[in-house]
């Protein structure tokens, strides 16, 4: 019973209505073949029997025409002869006009069953084409309501794909904060020497700060140096041009 189930949801899953459809279209126009190959061989019987009957009729006025020749000619006998050979065809005539009544019954019906059947064939076809076409577009709007939706399993797939690449991109990130948070704290050695903890990035930040400033003060010293020695030296120029008139000589004229 299990096995059945399992088998008959299987099934169930694995059947397309449409080739359903199809299969059954296929077996009734078999159905309908065989119905009209079935009027064909009742009208082929019927037709020969025919045949039999115009033979069997045709003998039959010949030995009636033969039968008063022979009287005629006052041979009694042969007309008697031949009189009763025509009666033993008049009921083989007989015998075979009622199966060819019968035939032509039998044609007549299936006839009308081919003909009922195949109209049926033509409105089975109708419907299942329409079944179809309606089945397609169900399939296809649902397919469309899933995948906008997200339930299918190809999108199912696509949002888990982006789930998980999401995680990965968040994990990686939380662990480079984490390891550059340990590097500037510096419970972790940076092998290459790039990294500083806070502590020596402010010390590195003073002593740069200082060295400015010494440099600073050491351009302001020159400049005043500068200053200074230039002043000296201009004092020392305009003493000598105001004492030189007076160390020159004079000479008296006689």
């Amino acid at each position: 019973m299990i096995f059945r189930a399992k088998a008959n949801k299987a099934l169930d899953r694995a059947e397309d209505p449409r080739e359903t459809l199809d299969y059954s279209y296929q077996k009734q126009l078999e159905l309908l073949q065989k119905v009209r190959r079935g009027v064909a061989d009742v009208a082929t019987s019927r037709k020969r029997l025919e045949l039999q009957l115009n033979q069997l009729q045709q003998q039959s006025s010949k030995l009636e025409d033969q039968g008063r020749k022979a009287l005629a000619l006052g041979r009694e006998d042969l007309a008697r002869e031949a009189l009763s050979r025509r009666a033993a065809l008049q009921q083989q005539v007989t015998d075979l006009e009622t199966q060819h009544t019968t035939l032509q019954g039998e044609e007549e019906k299936l006839t009308l069953a081919a003909q009922r059947l195949q109209a049926k064939v033509d409105a089975f076809r109708t419907k299942k084409e329409t079944i179809k076409a309606t089945y397609t577009a169900a399939q296809a709007q649902t397919r469309i309501g899933e995948a906008f939706s997200g339930i299918s399993e190809e999108m199912g797939d696509v949002g888990l794909a982006i789930q998980r690449a999401e995680d990965k991109t968040a994990q990686l990130q939380a662990r480079a904060g984490a390891i550059d948070e340990l590097l500037a704290s510096g419970a972790l050695d940076d092998p290459s020497g790039m990294a500083k903890d806070d502590i020596q990035a402010e010390l590195d930040r003073l002593s740069g700060g200082t060295d400015v400033e010494l440099e600073l003060q050491r351009m302001k010293a020159e400049l005043a140096g500068g200053s200074s020695q230039q002043a000296i030296e201009g004092g020392t120029g305009q003493g000598q041009s105001q004492q030189q008139p007076q160390d020159t000589p004079r000479f008296d004229k006689q």
